[in-house]
């Protein structure tokens, strides 16, 4: 066992960190939720991870987005994110994707991972992430935040979760997103991504997590699918 992921011993039994090495894990978006998911899977050692963004930073993602800073603006967000990687754990296989998920291109992307992680900003990539894991018979971790708050799932093949999550709504007008609400929520999907990895049986499915850092509160809603 190597030294850089001794302190993840006791939480994490030896053969489930060496089993996380052998995962492959996809994260489709690379801004708020993505690069603390990215960091996060870095430095807990899973093997292989696939990151798609076809973005590049701008001024207004400063307030949140880890892997931005003043001089990175208008630069690449996945070819920024591939650097990061090769900084933080460059044992890691990355695969940095600088394209967006498609109807054409989702796929062939999102095929071959053990799970995907959501870190995407609209409903409508969400829906297509989903019937894409489903269609591949892949879970997927679904994340998403506004202001204060958070709420996190694990959605497996043939759950309807998605779809009371996302429904057939529209795009929200207004979002909004403070600094460390990203970083809460994907510390929660990242946690449930190893539970999951590792074959923990306390994982969220059919099970939604809000988590309100306004009051401090957290609630969990059993869902009939």
């Amino acid at each position: 066992m190597k030294a850089r992921y001794e302190r993840n011993l006791n939480a994490l039994s030896k053969e489930e960190q060496e089993s996380l090495s052998g995962k492959r894990v996809c994260i489709a978006g690379c801004g708020g939720l993505g690069g603390y998911l990215l960091e996060y899977f870095l430095r807990i050692g899973i093997g292989h991870i696939t990151v798609i963004d076809g973005d590049c930073f701008e001024e207004s993602n400063l307030n949140r987005q880890l892997l931005s800073d003043e001089s990175s603006i208008g630069s690449s967000k996945i070819q920024t994110a591939k650097a990061r990687a090769a900084a933080v754990n460059s044992k890691i296989t990355v695969t940095a994707v600088d394209s967006f998920l498609t109807e054409d291109n989702s796929e062939e992307l999102l095929k071959g991972h053990d799970l995907v992680l959501d870190a995407v900003d609209s409903l409508a990539a969400r829906r297509l992430i989903g019937r894409q894991c489903a269609k591949l018979g892949i879970p997927f971790v679904y994340g998403a935040i506004q202001g204060w708050y958070a709420q996190i799932s694990l959605i497996m093949p043939g759950s309807s979760m998605l779809d009371l999550l996302c429904g057939h709504g529209t795009e929200p007008v207004e979002k909004s997103a403070l600094s460390f609400t990203p970083a809460a929520c994907a510390a929660f999907q990242a946690s449930e991504a190893v539970k999951y990895l590792c074959g923990r049986e306390d994982v969220l499915n059919g099970r939604i997590l809000y988590v309100d850092l306004l009051h401090m509160e957290t609630e969990i809603l059993c869902v009939e699918l």
